[in-house]
This record gives structure tokens, C-alpha cells and sequence, in this order.
């Protein structure tokens, strides 16, 4: 068990029967309370339940089904998709990985193929999915900021409310992202049958960011919050994120200030990489692992949904992958659904067998030729629900491991990429990146004696943090999503991969979305 997430773990399970606050995703509906005499006054005056109330918005980040009506993102039951596909994790890994070259799926499920072949639409469960998820828990982050507003002075509430809000800032990241222009809610917007504003991407940019630099204060020192909570760390991480795809969101650069708030994270003293790049993925990870920033937090005991990890191990596994790859997944089974293209390969070269970080096989048939068939393509076994001793999790169908949202290796990446760019100290750049290489090599053999291009900095990226939810995020800002200057099989459709239009840079707005609250929403170009 992993015994250092026990007392947040307890909390979650609690809220995961049933609501305190009673929140629905639809987005005009923000009323919504228990009926079971637990009014908002009861909860947040009350220490134990004010925790528990605090530990439901980071559980909403792990856990699903919590019932209620047919959008609630708190569970399966956002229209369109069952329970066990409504988890966070799941969706943003679909969107962010599926349409890029790192990964695709062999499953026919319901605008599940349409989003590798970039031909998804508004009605599309996938894309509505993650939108009303990050919906919820955002609200959900917002309710709670309301309801302790008169207790803000009391220094525990006041860092619970910091972290609250940088768990609201990370889903509007979220949305900037992948949505662009969407639905805009905070503590200050009124309850009842409201229908929100929409807010411009630029709008939203300065939104996350003044979020992000005000809650510093309050917020815990890097690591002094605990193990899979935010602290000034990851609000440092947010924002060098944020600014590294500015120019995306906003059309002005600001390559300089991600360099600075990486510089923050890594002179802090308070993190370093871990020698074994493998063990960032492992049920253990939550042990002696002092890269991760921030992770979402799953237990197989105690903490059980068909999403999250589970998916992700579950997923990539099953069929002939065990025989071909002789690696143990730690499950019972396996989904047999996800892969990777020869174009993951390909980012490592004819240095593959080298890098430490290439824990990936091919399958009998490396090539694709249908997609529907999962023993065609790249088997990828970088998460695994077993220790780093080799021992299986706790339970075959319910992962132990957690996700690192936010780790070291990134904040090296982001100020290696300024620097590229011509926005940071290239000497410091480089050191930075050959630590990232000297662990890949397990020496100094694969280290650069350069400053690489851009070219090789994104295929690097690709190297460090394939299948951790960043992928299309990087290919967008690097100018190759969308066109025909970076294929991949199966972009557009076609096997050998084609061109694709540049409004697909942003996924669209729900179409149901729209017809709840047409005066306020637009929907984004072409769709």
C-alpha cells in the first residue's frame, strides 16, 4: 500500500460515494446542493468536512461516478460516454497523444478512431468528455473558493484555498489548449440558471497567469505541502508551461519568462532526477522519487476506476504484447486498444537501443496497415503497474501508479527550448539537457556537444515525455500538427499520412454546448 498517500487517499473515498457539494458539469446549472441536510453551511464550518470537501477537488482529478444527471463530469455520466472512459486522465490522453504520432488506438468505440485521423466534429464524446470534465472541475474548485471565502484569514484555509486555485488555473490550462475560447466560471459568478460568459484565449491567458503569480504566497514551499500536492513548485511549472506556448495562445512570444519559472523550479534545490528513468512509471513511484512536481495519485485498493493508469497500462496491453515485449505489466489481462506508430520510433534514431528511455517493442508487424488490429505497430510499456522490485501492485485490475503532471525533466526542456530560441543562457541550456542524456545513456556517451536545433529539441521532447500528455501541445507549437511538413501513419486518414487543416490546432466547442447557451458561445473556426 502506498502508505504516505493513506490520508488523502481515505478522504477521496469518502467523497467518491457521494457528493458533499452536489455539483453538476452542465454549465447553466450551478445551484445544485445535497438534499441530505448537508448544507454548504454545515460543511465548510465543520475542520474535518471542510478537508474532506478539499480533498473531493483533488480527487476529481482520479476518480469517477458519483451519480447525478446526464452531464455531471463527476463520474461516467457525461452523455455519450460510460463511466470508466469519463475520467480525467483518460481523455486528456486521448486528445493529447492519440492524434499525434506517439500513439493510436485499435478500438471502434464511438469517435474514438476519428480522433487519430483528425476528423472528429463538435458532437464527438472524446472531445465533449474532457470539456465538461475540466467544466466540473473547475466549478468544483470555484464552489469550494466560495464557500470558505469568510474563513480566508485562517492559515490552513487560506493554503488550501492556493492550492484550490492552481487546481482550477491547471484546468484552465487545459482549456486554453485544446479549446481555445471556452465557458469562463469563477467563485464571483452568480448561482442559479446562469449561462457564462465565453472569454477569448488571450483574455484567459492573463486569467491563468495572475492566477498563478497570486496564489504564490500562500502557497507551501516546493514540497512542503506533501506528497501529490500542489505547492509553489508546480505553480512555478504552470507558468513556465504557459509561457513557453504563449505566442500559440496569445501571438506573442515569451519564451524568456518560461525560462525564468523553470529556473525558479530548478535552482529551488528541492528536486533532481531520478536514476532510473523507468521507475518514474512503476506502482512505487510515489517512493524516493524526487523529480515529480505534482502527480495525480492512484491506489488499486482504494482508489479503483476504469480510467486513469488503470487505462493506461490496461490499454497498451494484451493480445501477443507480453510474449513480444517479455515485460510483466502487472495486470490481469490487458485491453489490447493502445500503440504507437513507427513514428515514435523514428524520434529515437539509430540510438534506440542505447536510450533507457525507449521502452517500447514492435509488435510481429511494426507497420500498420489496420488500425483496428492491435498486433500491428509499436508496443509501448513505459507505464506498468508493478514496483520497482518487480513485484505486482496490489490489485490486476486497478493501478497502483500515479501520473506525473508535472516533473524536473520538463523545466530542463522548457529552458533548454528558450534558449534555443534565443530567450535563455545556452551554456546553463545545455548542462540541463546532457543531464537528461547522461541518465538516457546511463553515461556521458549520448550527451550534446552543442546546443541542439529545435529540430532535434523537439524530437528529444518526444524522447522524454512521449505518452505523458504533452505531445500535441509540443507539435502545435512547433508548427508541425497540422499541414504536411511532418507526416506520421495515419495523419489525415491516410496510412502514409497526409496534410491536415490548421483549425484543427483547436478542438471545437461541444455542439450541445452551444444550443444550451447560444448568446454567449462561439463556436471556433470551420467546425
Amino acid at each position: 500500500m502506498h502508505t504516505d498517500k493513506k490520508n488523502l487517499r481515505r478522504g477521496l473515498l469518502v467523497l467518491s460515494a457521494a457528493s458533499l457539494l452536489g455539483l453538476s458539469s452542465c454549465t447553466k446549472d450551478l445551484d445544485r446542493f445535497p438534499t441530505n441536510g448537508e448544507t454548504p453551511e454545515k460543511i465548510f464550518s465543520d475542520p474535518a468536512k471542510t478537508l474532506q470537501a478539499f480533498a473531493k477537488v483533488y480527487g476529481a482529478y482520479g476518480l469517477t461516478g458519483n451519480g447525478g444527471d446526464a452531464r455531471e463530469g463527476n463520474g461516467g455520466d457525461i452523455a455519450g460516454i460510460d463511466e470508466g472512459s469519463s475520467d480525467f486522465l483518460r481523455q486528456l490522453f486521448v486528445l493529447q497523444e492519440l492524434p499525434t504520432e506517439t500513439a493510436i488506438n485499435a478500438w471502434g468505440d464511438q469517435g474514438l478512431p476519428d480522433i487519430h485521423v483528425h476528423s472528429w466534429s463538435a458532437s464527438n464524446p472524446f472531445v465533449r468528455g474532457l470539456y465538461y470534465r475540466s467544466l466540473y472541475q473547475i466549478k468544483l474548485a470555484s464552489d469550494f473558493l466560495r464557500n470558505t471565502e469568510s474563513r480566508a484569514d485562517d492559515a490552513t484555509i487560506r493554503a488550501y484555498r492556493a492550492e484550490v486555485r492552481f487546481l482550477r488555473a491547471y484546468q484552465y490550462w487545459v482549456l486554453i489548449d485544446l479549446y481555445g475560447n471556452p465557458p469562463f466560471i469563477t467563485e464571483a459568478t452568480a448561482t442559479g440558471k446562469v449561462y457564462p460568459q465565453q472569454i477569448s484565449r488571450a483574455e484567459l491567458f492573463k486569467y491563468i497567469e495572475s492566477e498563478l503569480k497570486a496564489i504564490d504566497a500562500d502557497l507551501l514551499a516546493p514540497k512542503a505541502a506533501g506528497y501529490g500536492r500542489a505547492d509553489k513548485a508546480a505553480a512555478w511549472a504552470l507558468l513556465s508551461r504557459l509561457y513557453l506556448n504563449a505566442e500559440v495562445y496569445t501571438g506573442t512570444q515569451r519564451y524568456a519568462e518560461a525560462a525564468e519559472y523553470a529556473e525558479r523550479v530548478i535552482s529551488s534545490g528541492s528536486y533532481s532526477l531520478k536514476a532510473d528513468y523507468s521507475q518514474l512509471f512503476l506502482a512505487d513511484n510515489n517512493v524516493n522519487n524526487p523529480e515529480v512536481l505534482l502527480s495525480i495519485n492512484y491506489d488499486g485498493q482504494r482508489s479503483q476506476n476504469w480510467g486513469g493508469m488503470t487505462y493506461l497500462i490496461n490499454a497498451s496491453t494484451g493480445g501477443t504484447a507480453k510474449a513480444v515485449t517479455g515485460v510483466n505489466m502487472g495486470v490481469n489481462g490487458g485491453w489490447q486498444g493502445n500503440r504507437a506508430t513507427t513514428g515514435l520510433v523514428a524520434l529515437f534514431g539509430t540510438n534506440a537501443a542505447k536510450d533507457k528511455r525507449f521502452l517500447m517493442k514492435a509488435a510481429a508487424t511494426a507497420d500498420i496497415t489496420d488500425v483496428s488490429n492491435f498486433d500491428q505497430g509499436i508496443y509501448v510499456y513505459k507505464f506498468r503497474n508493478v514496483t520497482s522490485a518487480g513485484a505486482n501492485g496490489s490489485n490486476g485490475d486497478h493501478a497502483d501508479t500515479d501520473f506525473p503532471l508535472l516533473r524536473l525533466a520538463e523545466l530542463y526542456l522548457n529552458y533548454a527550448e528558450a534558449a534555443v530560441r534565443g530567450h535563455a543562457d545556452a551554456t546553463k541550456a545545455l548542462q540541463y539537457l546532457n543531464l537528461l542524456r547522461t541518465r538516457a545513456y546511463g553515461n556521458a556517451s549520448g550527451n550534446y556537444s552543442a546546443l541542439p536545433d529545435l529540430k532535434e529539441l523537439l524530437a528529444e521532447r518526444g524522447r522524454e515525455l512521449y505518452w505523458e500528455a504533452q505531445r500535441r501541445t509540443d507539435l502545435i507549437r512547433f508548427g508541425l500538427f497540422t499541414g504536411s511538413s511532418y507526416l506520421w501513419p495515419w495523419k489525415g486518414g491516410v496510412a502514409s499520412g497526409k496534410s491536415i487543416d490548421d483549425y484543427r490546432k483547436l478542438y471545437p466547442i461541444p455542439a450541445d454546448d452551444l444550443q444550451a447557451n447560444p448568446e454567449n458561445l462561439k463556436q471556433n473556426p470551420n467546425y
